[in-house]
C-alpha cells in the first residue's frame, strides 16, 4: 500500500499545554509529526534544487520513510522511538485516532444512522446535505469567495442558511476530492472505520453498500 497523504489530527486534539512555571507539555503525536515535517522539508529542498544525484535523493527518501513509519506504528522497524524519559512514543497504531476522535463531538464530524444503499458502488457513500455542509463548510466558503459570488463571509453564511442552489453546486464539487471516514459504532474494530467518496443525498441517513 502506498500513501500519498498523511492524516493530520486537528490542533484541538493534540494541544501543547502550558503548566505552572511556564513549562510546556507536548503530546507524542506532535513530536512524531515534527520529525516527518523536518525530513519532508529536506527532501523537498533537494528535489527543488535539481542538482542532486539520484542516489542522494533515494537516500533522503529512505530517511523520510523512517519517521512516517514511526508516526503510523512506532516500533515497526524494531526498537521504538523513545523520549527523554525512555518512554516509547505513542503512534497511530496505539489507537490514537480512536481515542481522540471517535465517540467525541469534534470539528469536522457528524453522527447519523447508516443504512444500506444497494445502488452505490463499494467506494461511495450517500451523505445527507446537513452533515455534508458542516463537514465541508470551510471549503464551500473559500470557493464562493474565490468565485466572487459573495463579498464577505457574512454573505456566504447567509447563502448557506438560506440553502441557495449555488451552495449545493459548490458543495458537490469540493466533495469530489475529499473522502470521509465512516465508523460503525457497534463494531469498533479496525475494519469498523472505512473511507468513502461521499455523494449528496436529500435524506437524513447515511447510505453505504458496506453495512
Amino acid at each position: 500500500m502506498v500513501l500519498c497523504l498523511l492524516l493530520v489530527l486537528p490542533p484541538e486534539l493534540r494541544p501543547i499545554i502550558r503548566i505552572d512555571g511556564g513549562k510546556l507539555i507536548n503530546l507524542d503525536i506532535n513530536e512524531l509529526y515534527r520529525r516527518v515535517i523536518i525530513w519532508n522539508n529536506i527532501l523537498t529542498g533537494l528535489l527543488r534544487s535539481g542538482f542532486m544525484p539520484k542516489d542522494v535523493v533515494t537516500s533522503q527518501k529512505k530517511f523520510l520513510q523512517e519517521p512516517v513509519d514511526t508516526l503510523l506504528d512506532n516500533g515497526i522497524r524494531g526498537r521504538p522511538m523513545r523520549d527523554g524519559h525512555n518512554k516509547a512514543y505513542k503512534s497511530f497504531s496505539d489507537r490514537r485516532f480512536y481515542k481522540t476522535v471517535l465517540g467525541n463531538h469534534v470539528d469536522y464530524s457528524g453522527r447519523s444512522v447508516i443504512v444500506v444503499g444497494p445502488s452505490l458502488s463499494l467506494n461511495r457513500c450517500g451523505l445527507p446535505r446537513e452533515i455534508a455542509i458542516e463537514l465541508f463548510q470551510i471549503f464551500v466558503i473559500h470557493d464562493i469567495i474565490r468565485q466572487h459570488l459573495a463579498s464577505d463571509i457574512g454573505v456566504v453564511n447567509s447563502k448557506i442558511r438560506k440553502k441557495e442552489s449555488v451552495v449545493w453546486k459548490i458543495l458537490q464539487k469540493v466533495m469530489q476530492g475529499h473522502p470521509i471516514l465512516l465508523n460503525r459504532v457497534l463494531t469498533l474494530q479496525i475494519l469498523g472505520l472505512l473511507a468513502f467518496q461521499p455523494i449528496l443525498v436529500k435524506r437524513h441517513a447515511i447510505y453505504s453498500l458496506v453495512f
